[in-house]
């Protein structure tokens, strides 16, 4: 495995499932760091959450909770085992709702992607190849994911697409176009 990989797709593409095969590859075990935060005891949410958790076996995965600071939880779980973050986009969901600079908080994230000496995953969401939201906050968001994907893509060694369960590899390939 290479030391960074992340993959995207769009909902229901099959990218978790992916990357937590990814993950567990090398050695049989990985740290799970989960960005998704709850808001207003959000139901279905937390019924997403339940059937993640449900998936990743207590032996083979230690999770660890990072809906803001994950430089931070990457930094400090480094030097073991592979990780696993999911989700990039729950990430910036959270910095912009908390009114943060997320775009300094990506520069700080892509810096320590490239610093990480044990091997990461990423999964993160293909939120550009819908319609145009209707509302100001959701074109930002829109935006802001598409930059983040773009500058985080070409910080990891892999970037994988996945489309209905079947992912293609999107990177490496040839730099010069």
């Amino acid at each position: 495995m290479k030391k960074s990989i992340l993959i995207t797709g769009g909902a229901r593409s099959g990218k978790s499932t992916l990357a937590e095969r990814k993950a567990l590859q090398p050695c049989g075990r990985a740290i799970y760091i989960a960005t998704a935060r709850i808001y207003h005891e959000d139901s279905e949410m937390i019924d997403r959450i339940a059937a993640h958790r449900a998936r990743r076996n207590d032996e083979a995965w230690q999770t660890r909770e990072a809906p803001i600071d994950l430089a931070a939880a990457l930094r400090e779980s480094d030097g073991g085992a592979p990780r696993l973050v999911d989700c990039l986009t729950l990430w910036l969901t959270n910095l912009m709702l908390d009114d943060a600079d997320w775009r300094a908080e990506i520069d700080v994230l892509i810096q320590t992607i490239a610093e990480q000496t044990a091997p990461v995953v990423l999964v993160t969401n293909e939120v550009g190849s819908g319609v145009v939201p209707e509302n100001k906050l959701g074109r930002a968001f829109r935006d802001a994911a598409g930059q983040m994907n773009q500058v985080v893509a070409e910080v990891c060694d892999e970037v994988w697409l996945a489309v209905a369960g079947y992912p293609m590899k999107v990177k490496p390939n040839d730099s010069s176009l």
